[in-house]
This record gives C-alpha cells, structure tokens and sequence, in this order.
C-alpha cells in the first residue's frame, strides 16, 4: 500500500455511493453502524453521496433516499460501494453502473488519489469491473461468486475480507460486519460490542485478513 494512501484505522470520513437500484440494507446497514459509532465519540463523518446532484434515489425495492452530498464535495478517506439487483439483472443496480461506467470510474479516481474502497454484496462487481480486484482476495454475495472469480478476483469464503486498501464483504447483511471491522479498527473491540449491542446484532468473527502485518493500523 503507497505510503500516502489513508489508513484503515485513520479514516475519518466516510461516503456511501448511492445510485438507483441499490440494496436498501447494503447501503443503510453500514450507515447505521457508523453513525452509531459516532454517537458514541468514534471521530467519524458518514454520508450518503451520488455521482451527481440527483435529489433523490430510488431503492432496489422502492426505498426512496434523499443523498446528503455529491461524491466530490464528501471527499471520503473511505468510499463504500453497496450492491444490488446484480442477481436478477434488474434494469436498474449495479449491472447497469457496470455498464453505464462512471461509477466505476470514480472508484477508479478515488483509489488513484490514495482513498481506500469497500464493497459489499454485489458491489464487489463493480469494484471488480475496475480491475482492482484482479488477483486480489475479494468476497461478493453468494449468487455472484462465479462472476467475481471471472472477473480475476481470489475469491475467499468470508464475510468480511480485508486487503489493505480494498475490502469486500460477502451478501448483504455482511455491510453490518464491514461497518463493525472498521469501528473496531479505529476505536478498538470494546466500543465496536457496544455498538453492536445497541443495535442487538451478533457479530460475525468471519473476517479474512489478507496481511495481518500489513501497515493499514
């Protein structure tokens, strides 16, 4: 990892990419959680961003979301990536992001300028569309696995995997154990439990680091 890239457990802020037919819990799950650390102290700004200045996006299953900011004025350390509709080939979701090219292109510039990059559930595939992924250690939901491995990705069966300055996580509600992994990169166990607790969620231990020596503390 560049020696000027963020560190994990530095991030401060945080953008959620929001665009029509995303997965309502892959995108809100994280956001509560962190929001939820930062309530209780944890130094950490979370928004809901798009690409552009769109009013509002329309949910994969009809939740309507009124984004905070744009990509560019949220200036995240960190920019998640949520999935959905990628199973089903929904006419809007990550399939038609990966198609359209400009979400992934700003993922693009966002790594290049040194930010770190989640995914979660099938927002893997639009990471993976990049080529960041190629021969990285990367997870999806279960449903896009063989697109994933296609994509050149080293598909690893966890929930969470961490590879320094790119992290996927697995289907869904695996948004919930990414969030936790980097409150407890940043403010340690204790907080992290009581965070969880407060939302009475039960972690999932299933994280795979890719190098647990690597410098991303």
């Amino acid at each position: 990892m560049p020696d000027d890239r963020t560190a994990l457990a530095e991030v401060e802020r945080v953008a959620i990419a929001l665009y029509d037919g995303f997965d309502e819990l892959d995108g809100v799950g994280p956001y509560e959680v962190l929001r939820n650390a930062a309530s209780h102290g944890v130094s950490l700004s979370v928004r809901l961003c798009t690409l552009g200045s769109a009013d509002e996006v329309r949910a994969n299953h009809g939740l309507r979301v009124v984004p905070d900011a744009s990509l560019a004025e949220s200036d995240p350390g960190l920019l998640v990536i949520p999935g959905g509709g990628w199973n089903d080939r929904s006419e809007a979701g990550a399939r038609a992001e990966v198609s359209k090219g400009t979400l992934p292109d700003a993922i693009s510039a966002h790594h290049d300028s040194g930010g770190l990059v989640a995914s979660v559930c099938t927002g893997g595939m639009i990471v993976a569309a990049t080529g960041l992924l190629d021969g990285r250690p990367a997870i999806t939901h279960h449903g896009a696995i063989d697109d994933l491995r296609e994509r050149g990705a080293d598909v690893i069966d966890a929930r969470v995997v961490d590879d320094g300055d790119l992290l996927t996580a697995g289907g869904v509600t695996s948004g919930i154990d990414l969030a936790l992994y980097l409150v407890e990169r940043i403010a340690g166990e204790e907080l992290t439990n009581e965070v969880a607790r407060e939302m009475e969620y039960e972690r999932a231990a299933d994280v795979y680091r890719a190098d647990p020596e690597s410098s991303v503390e």
